[in-house]
């Protein structure tokens, strides 16, 4: 038996089960909850970003340092 078949099986029979939580979560708790998921996200595409920007800031600052050598000894013949 696969693992998804073996999921897919829980997740149907659970749905003939219902039980109450009893339980309750007060807006301050939802919102620290959700403030700390968005910190994790907002996290993750800052880390993404810092992997795709930063290596091209560099080579293009790499380019620009390159032409400014060839510039100023173009300038000196």
């Amino acid at each position: 038996m696969g693992l998804y078949l073996k999921i897919l099986f829980f997740l149907i029979f659970s749905c003939f089960f219902n039980i109450e939580a009893q339980a309750y979560i007060g807006p301050g708790m939802s919102g620290g909850a959700l403030v700390a998921v968005l910190g994790f996200v907002v996290a993750i595409f800052a880390g993404l970003f810092g992997l795709i920007y930063i290596p091209i800031k560099r080579l293009i600052k790499k380019f620009k340092n390159k032409k400014k050598i060839n510039d100023i000894s173009s300038d000196k013949k």
